[in-house]
């Protein structure tokens, strides 16, 4: 579902966590109405970046047999374009600080205009963080003040042997300001689904028609009894470092699973923008959003410690990558 600022002060049983626990800290460190980004002609401003041909062509998008927003299947085509091979990493992100000084959105207090049910006192800086309830009846989200990249866990928490995984708290316009400081810009919906089925038009899954819990771990996602218990038989509890996993038809890593991804997709008057890929908390038995047609409606100023995103390059003639 939706994650939204609303959600946390409309629920009865709301409660600012100003720290979490040691315990909670434990289990994480064990591990559209408007267009998508205009196109340009460019050549990534870091020729190192793992980068991915994706050709153009036309495909199958969406699906009609899951979840409604999915429907319905619809041709759609994409030109070729570059794709990070990974989910931007919070390394990759920190040289973005360092050079520019961004100031991200969970950093900040909401804009009272975008939330006007919401008392301005209550607006605070911080994001959503999953805290594993003790029962299913549980509320497993909680807003907790100051969390953001840099202590993903609230305060107290810190990125120091997380610095190969994804960086997460990214809201849309810090996606979208690190995309157009590489020279780059969020694939578009359909870009990011065409890039996702790797070759393979109209699977289920980015790998074929076999599910993510049968057989070996084929990407980072939910095991066992959601949300109460993840027995980590993928070998993470939580996000995982980028690229733990076969990549797909076309090099990519992470399209399932990991942290969900923002797309250039958005809808400013309505402040929605769209997510795809599914995360580490998708699920058989809860959320099975971790299908190239699954995607995912998200304010554009909210952030959680599930999402993240990567970078999109259209290609350039004479553009050599040493």
């Amino acid at each position: 579902m939706q994650l939204s600022i609303s959600d946390w002060y409309k629920t009865t049983a709301l409660t600012v966590v100003l720290a979490v626990s040691s315990a909670a800290l434990s289990l994480m460190a064990q591990a559209q109405r408007s267009a998508p980004e205009s196109a340009s002609a460019f050549c990534p401003a870091q020729p190192d970046l793992a980068l991915a041909d994706i050709p153009g062509g036309v495909f199958v998008m969406g699906a009609d047999r899951a979840y409604p927003e999915e429907r319905p299947k619809r041709e759609a085509e994409v030109a070729p374009f570059r794709l990070m091979a990974y989910e931007v990493t919070n390394a990759q992100f920190q040289a973005f600080i360092d050079a520019t000084q961004h100031v991200t959105m969970a950093e900040k207090a909401p804009e009272p205009a975008l939330h006007p049910d919401i008392p301005e006192d209550l607006l605070l800086a911080g994001s959503a963080v999953f805290i594993p309830p003790t029962t299913r009846d549980a509320y497993w989200w909680q807003f907790v003040a100051d969390a953001f990249w840099r202590a993903p866990e609230g305060p107290g928490s810190d990125i120091k042997a997380r610095m190969d995984h994804p960086v997460v708290h990214v809201a849309f316009d810090d996606a979208r300001a690190y995309a157009e400081w590489l020279g780059g810009r969020l694939p578009s919906e359909a870009e990011w689904e065409y890039a996702a089925r790797g070759g393979l038009d109209q699977a289920t899954y980015e790998w074929g028609e076999t599910p993510p819990s049968t057989g070996h771990p084929r990407a980072n996602t939910w095991q066992g009894a959601f949300p109460v218990v993840d027995t980590g038989s993928d070998g993470y509890i939580g996000s995982a470092p980028v690229g733990q996993f076969a990549a797909n038809g076309y090099g990519l890593y992470d399209m399932t699973g990991n942290v969900w991804e923002w797309v250039g997709d958005h809808d400013t008057s309505r402040n929605s923008g769209l997510l795809k890929g599914g995360s580490f908390l998708c699920a058989d038995n809860f959320c099975r959003r971790y299908r190239p047609a699954a995607k995912q409606q998200q304010e554009l100023d909210f952030s959680t410690n599930h999402i993240g995103f990567r970078v999109a390059f259209d290609p350039a003639e004479n553009c050599e990558l040493e």
